[in-house]
């Protein structure tokens, strides 16, 4: 059965570039990967509208209201994890040193039969775009495209901007 997720992405002009907000996958699992170990914040719904479960997943993930400036709309995305990623975007600033996520509760150490509780993201990032596009799950990177061209900006290579843990 096909899983639907919806994120917001948050946005904002540094210098000259288009920087994204992006939140680095929580579980020992990802914890020593980077590359597409990123994610926009997102997650699954099934019985609510796909921008109330962004904004939803977004203040679960991220520990903070969305803002509720004008959104951006960038469509949808097909993951390799036969998963349907409906996004929006929206400008804001939010400092990352203040991000607390949600937990999760998995089996760990895998087989074992024991429960422990993760944060769901284990930190989030500001990145300009062609950096962001390198450590999201691939098929997201459509959406910085996406938002570039709906921003009539253009893409350059930058230094990735620095994230903190939280």
């Amino acid at each position: 059965m096909k899983k639907t997720s919806a994120g917001l992405i948050l946005y904002r002009q540094r210098s000259g570039k288009l920087e994204v907000l992006i939140a680095h996958m929580g579980s020992p699992w990802w914890a020593r990967k980077d590359k597409g170990a990123w994610s926009i914040p997102k997650g699954e719904y099934t019985d609510e509208q796909p921008l109330e479960a962004a904004r939803r997943e977004f203040k679960e993930e991220l520990g903070h209201e969305p803002p509720s400036g004008q959104l951006v709309e960038l469509g949808s995305i097909e993951q390799n994890n036969n998963k349907t990623v409906m996004a929006w975007a929206v400008e804001g600033d939010l400092d990352v040193s203040k991000v607390v996520s949600n937990t999760i509760t998995i089996e760990w150490p895998p087989r074992s039969g024991q429960t422990q509780e993760f944060p769901e993201i284990d930190k989030a990032a500001w990145f300009d775009l062609p950096t962001a596009s390198t450590k999201v799950i691939a098929a997201q990177a459509e959406f910085f495209n996406r938002l570039a061209e709906k921003l009539d900006v253009e893409i350059e290579p930058d230094q990735p901007v620095q994230g903190s843990l939280f």
